[in-house]
């Protein structure tokens, strides 16, 4: 009975074995596989494949019959089985580039006809091949950040047109002066024409409180070019009585930004004019700027400072570390007293200082909050002792919400 059962077995095993022509078949196979009949091709190849296991030709239309038919991993096996032993078959490597780029992975395509070049060295094809694959992926990424930003835009625009801001800050010095405080609250509107900012700020100085209030407005023209405007009034002797000032940017290729624009400063005793611009770079994630101040004396030469900025961008532009140094003779107006008790905010605008300053912000889970924290650490000289020169550590916090 065992006898007879192996007898059977063995019979249809001979029965199902291939006996044919396997060149003949493949023709067969191949003409099935171009009229569209990918099963019946693929039991004629794989067929063959029982007996011939190594006939390459068979094996690589067996390959892209799946690839045509959208089975893209089986595909991969079969030919990954041929590249593997015959490193130099350029038709089984183009088809299995073709596979990952119908399958939309164009960076696994991209590695197959770099590892392809290895083999077949200056090959033209694979190097033609490759190159429209890096067209691909640039294409593909340049459509993906555009969508990105657009959607960002929209995002912007749908939602998030209105933010409000808290400011505080610390001064504290190393001789002389008493801790100086300094916050401010701020509501930021996108409108069509431009954000506009209304502002208030407080400041503690000598036991004296102070309060100002701002509005900024940055009106924007064209994709190129956009400004920024101000305007300050205070009846406070710790702040100008009037501020102004106004600049224009512009956006150029290359990621470059420029500007150049001008700031008024009106105290109780006298005036101040402070001409500035900037000259800005984005590379990659970085972002640099350059500032300088010119602030003309009315019995001396013109002062003179500058700010050089860094930063870099972590998820997005609401994500950032930044360094700042200051050196000159700053026009920021931080006022102290000089030896009769008595404020002297313009004087600020011709003293020497150097400040170093450390920023980092980032964005909350739900990406509606942000938060900046500041450290610095500023030499600068005395109102009343010129040539002498006290330190201030700065310490600062910022929060906005989006809305």
């Amino acid at each position: 009975m065992l006898f007879l059962l192996f007898f059977l077995q063995n019979g249809k095993a001979q029965e199902l074995a291939y006996h044919g022509n396997p060149d003949e078949s493949f023709y067969t196979a191949r003409d099935l596989a171009f009229e569209g009949d990918y099963g019946t091709a693929r039991d004629t190849l794989q067929h063959i494949l029982s007996k011939y296991p190594d006939y390459s030709d068979v094996r690589n239309l067996l390959a892209k019959t799946y690839s045509w038919d959208g089975n893209h991993n089986e595909a991969r096996k079969h030919f990954n089985k041929i590249t593997s032993t015959e490193r130099t078959n350029k038709e089984a490597w183009i088809a299995a580039i073709k596979n990952e780029i119908y399958a939309d992975n164009h960076n696994i395509a991209l590695g197959l006809t770099n590892k392809a070049l290895i083999y077949i060295e200056d090959d033209a094809d694979l190097k033609v091949l490759g190159e429209e694959i890096k067209n691909d992926i640039f294409k593909k990424q340049k459509a993906l950040d555009a969508n990105a930003e657009e959607k960002n835009k929209e995002s912007d625009a749908k939602n998030y047109k209105n933010r409000i801001g808290i400011i505080s800050s610390v001064d504290a010095f190393d001789i002389v002066y008493d801790p100086m405080i300094y916050s401010s609250a701020e509501y930021i509107r996108e409108t069509k024409i431009g954000r506009i900012i209304p502002r208030i700020n407080y400041a503690n100085r000598f036991n004296t409180n102070g309060l100002q209030y701002e509005m900024d407005f940055y009106p924007r023209f064209s994709k190129t070019f956009y400004a920024y405007t101000n305007y300050g009034y205070s009846n406070s002797q710790i702040f100008p009585n009037h501020r102004a000032g106004a600049e224009l940017y512009a956006n150029l290729p290359k990621a470059i930004e420029v500007s150049g624009g001008i700031r008024y400063l009106d105290f109780v005793t006298s005036q101040a004019i402070i001409y500035t611009g900037s000259f800005g770079l984005y590379k990659g994630n970085y972002y640099f700027s350059l500032r300088p101040y010119l602030t003309p004396r009315p019995d001396g030469p013109i002062g003179f400072s500058g700010s050089l900025l860094a930063r870099k961008y972590y998820a997005d532009r609401e994500n950032y570390f930044g360094i700042n140094l200051i050196m000159g003779y700053s026009p920021e107006i931080k006022q102290l007293i000089s030896n009769s008790d008595v404020v002297l905010a313009e004087t600020l605008l011709f003293v020497e200082s150097q400040q170093l300053l450390f920023e980092y912000q980032f964005t909350g889970k739900s990406l509606t909050n942000s938060y900046r924290a500041s450290l610095g650490l500023t030499r600068q000289e005395l109102v009343f002792d010129p040539g002498e020169f006290f330190y201030a550590l700065s310490a600062g916090f910022r929060y906005h919400t989006k809305f």
